[in-house]
């Protein structure tokens, strides 16, 4: 397992070096995004219109981060349950989407876009959304504010702790190796 520290926009080039189980401290901007959020940006491409950010190397963080405390960007920033975009990811996977933030597994149909059109799913830790918000200087909504905190976000980030769950190789770090117990 390697450590990198990678900027946004990601390019092929930095997801093809990742491997499962790697470390990535991610700067730059990401965005946030969730369910409610997904479906609006899956209308706006079915009717043809521009997405509110650029998803070529984009990263788009599953995150619903509470209020924002006096004197910081935002407040608790945990990941939220992946599979719940499943639906969403690979579509924007095709359309230039690098990598997606969460927990948890992701569905078959994902971890095949992420080899076909070189993306990255990367885990954020669980339970720990204050110590996460720490790598997080800067939020902006920058789209469907009548979300609420499903907001969409743009995030600029300094050293976001990451480990890499799936691979564009297929490598996915929640698989065990089997041990062959035969011979």
């Amino acid at each position: 397992m390697a450590e990198y520290t990678l900027n946004t926009p990601l390019t092929d080039a930095d997801v093809e070096k990742l491997k499962a189980g790697d470390v990535v401290f991610l700067n730059g901007t990401i965005y946030s995004a969730r369910d409610a959020a997904h479906k609006k940006l899956m209308e706006l491409l079915d009717a043809g219109k521009e997405l509110p950010f650029d998803l070529k190397g984009a990263a788009i963080y599953y995150v619903g981060p509470s209020p924002a405390p006096p004197g910081r960007p935002i407040g608790a920033a945990g990941p939220t349950t992946s599979y719940r975009m499943d639906t969403y990811a690979p579509r924007l996977h095709s359309l230039g989407l690098k990598a997606t933030i969460g927990k948890g597994k992701r569905s078959d149909e994902v971890k095949a876009a992420m080899r076909e059109h070189t993306g990255v799913y990367f885990g954020a830790t669980g339970g720990a959304g204050a110590l996460l918000s720490n790598s997080i200087v800067e939020s902006t909504v920058i789209a469907f504010e009548e979300l609420g905190p499903e907001a969409i976000r743009a995030m600029k980030v300094k050293d976001f702790p990451l480990l890499v769950i799936n691979d564009c190789h297929g490598g996915e770090l929640y698989v065990k190796p089997r041990l062959d117990t035969a011979g």
